[in-house]
């Protein structure tokens, strides 16, 4: 790979590997070079005419360079010397933008959108955040996975052409509960027992309870009321 290096004057500099150390430092560095190595302190190692340049990564660069990157190395000489810019990946399928503290994306005025031709993820070590006025979801499909839900809001409206929920226990706990529907089937194998101050059922057509042993109690008073009671 051809590389080169433009510089205003060229003297040997401490930043240069095998180079012993300069008394004054050089002039402006301008140098296209290859990424050869990632030294611990965030400096990179990157050759360039032969040389080892060492420098850090500059605050401008946000794609992280990776070995094998062709990159731009600038400085005021060779003993402050920055990586500017990937010019060149070694593997253009895959970029990675990297900071070291926060980031954050922002727009004064406009929209900020993330779009991707194959598949969007988000991956958080703690958490993640999502705060605004409206949240809108418009997708064919969609999976969730969560192991403990907590919701609190003040309203909340499904409308849906089928839904059907499986567990091991259902609880719901309203002062108040309404159910309309054309038909109803509900089928327990063990106990059902219903518990209220009052129980009134009424059928326009007829009313039928059957069983192997039917049993009716009161406390005070049993009334059958009809103009026809047929008993055995």
């Amino acid at each position: 790979m051809t590389v080169a290096s433009l510089r205003t004057t060229h003297r040997p500099a401490a930043a240069v590997e095998g180079a012993p150390p300069a008394a004054a430092a050089g002039g402006v560095v301008n140098a296209l070079g290859v990424v050869a190595s990632v030294l611990p302190g965030g400096i990179y190692g990157v050759e360039s005419d032969g040389r080892v340049l060492r420098c850090l990564r500059a605050a401008s660069c946000l794609l992280r360079p990776e070995i094998g990157d062709m990159v731009l190395v600038s400085g005021p000489d060779e003993r402050r010397l920055y990586l500017t810019a990937v010019a060149e990946q070694a593997q253009p399928g895959v970029a990675r933008v990297e900071v070291d503290g926060d980031l954050m994306l922002a727009s004064a005025r406009g929209a900020v959108s993330m779009e991707s031709a194959t598949q969007l993820s988000l991956r958080a070590g703690h958490g993640t955040t999502l705060s605004g006025p409206q949240l809108e979801i418009d997708a064919d499909e969609a999976r969730c996975r969560i192991g403990r839900l907590d919701y609190s809001g003040e309203e909340a409206r499904a409308t849906v052409f089928s839904m059907r929920v499986i567990g091991r226990v259902y609880e719901v706990v309203v002062d108040r509960l309404v159910q309309l529907s054309k038909s109803a089937f509900r089928m327990t194998e063990g106990i059902d027992q219903v518990q209220a101050g009052q129980i009134d059922y009424r059928a326009s057509e007829m009313t039928r309870l059957h069983g192997k042993n039917t049993v009716i109690t009161a406390r005070d008073l049993v009334k059958a009321d009809a103009k026809q009671i047929h008993m055995g």
